[in-house]
């Protein structure tokens, strides 16, 4: 008969607790369902572990065997421990790739009210395009992804929400003057500094001036250390410069009506790490109740 964790934990309660009754009492067993588990061990072992019946002195090989058995006893405990706070997210890890406008500006509520109930569980919050993100989730280096994508068999696609794109210039740009009649048009004589967003914008108006660029800058921070210097102008969605525009001018267009979608993508529910489902429940309910505050 193998050594059972069980006869482990029996053995020391017993050798702790100086008599089979009061052993039983802090297990919750009979004296006699002791008793037995405790024979079938000093019968594997092959020597008696207490000197006496009455279970109140260890002989030398029991002492030996009950520094091991205490430390093996700890560790499983601890092993337990650490599966069950995995499977109550109380535990783990969570990988998040986001684009950075979703980042800077919708993923902090819920990382503050994620991280107050789970404190436990190790965040990586890692900023980048759309396209890099699913390549992401696909290879599994990340749990949920936000930002914009196509529908992917295996993944489950949840809407988060849109917003409309604009065309972004310094606030002292002649476009930034006189822009309500802002159209495609109104931009041609400009400098158009396109970025990996341009693409989700299906307006046949805009084709032509997109392949007029001759500069793609698809990190956002360089897009708009272009922009302040006066290089040229660019078009983003609003999310991605709410927090710019102290420094910039957003201007809608009168003739646009594309909009950037944004969604939250992982794996199903059911193939999910219990902190990452749970990260991923928090953020749907904060959008249904309207704690989670999106500036479109």
């Amino acid at each position: 008969m193998a050594i059972k964790i069980e006869m482990l934990k029996c053995f020391t309660v017993v050798a702790t607790e100086g008599s089979l009754s009061a052993a039983a009492d802090a297990l919750g067993r009979t004296p006699s369902a002791v008793s037995m588990m405790l024979k079938q061990f000093e019968d594997h072992v092959g020597s008696a572990l207490f000197e006496t019946a009455r279970k109140s002195r260890l002989t030398q090989i029991g002492e030996l065997i009950l520094a091991e058995a205490r430390r093996e006893v700890a560790h499983f405990e601890n092993t337990v421990s650490v599966i069950e706070g995995l499977a109550r997210a109380e535990l783990g890890y969570l990988r998040l790739a986001a684009t950075p406008s979703v980042a800077t500006t919708v993923l902090p509520p819920v990382i503050f009210a994620f991280t107050k109930k789970y404190p436990n569980v190790q965040i990586d919050l890692r900023d980048m395009d759309s396209a890099t993100i699913a390549q992401e989730l696909d290879r599994e280096r990340a749990d949920i992804g936000i930002g914009s994508f196509a529908k992917v068999d295996g993944m489950q696609r949840i809407e988060l929400f849109s917003d409309v794109f604009g065309v972004v210039c310094r606030k002292d740009h002649p476009l930034a003057d006189d822009w309500d009649p802002l159209n495609w048009r109104s931009m041609a004589e400009h400098t158009i500094i396109a970025n990996g967003l341009c693409s989700q914008i299906t307006d046949p108006d805009f084709a032509p001036i997109l392949a007029s660029s001759r500069l793609m800058v698809p990190n956002t921070v360089s897009l708009l250390g272009l922009v302040r210097q006066g290089v040229g102008i660019t078009v983003l969605p609003r999310l991605a410069v709410t927090g710019f525009l102290d420094d910039f001018a957003f201007l809608p267009l009168a003739d646009m009506t594309a909009r950037r979608t944004v969604h939250i993508m992982s794996r199903p529910d059911n193939l999910l790490m219990p902190a990452a489902r749970e990260f991923l429940n928090l953020m749907i309910a904060m959008k249904r109740d309207g704690t989670l505050t999106l500036e479109v």
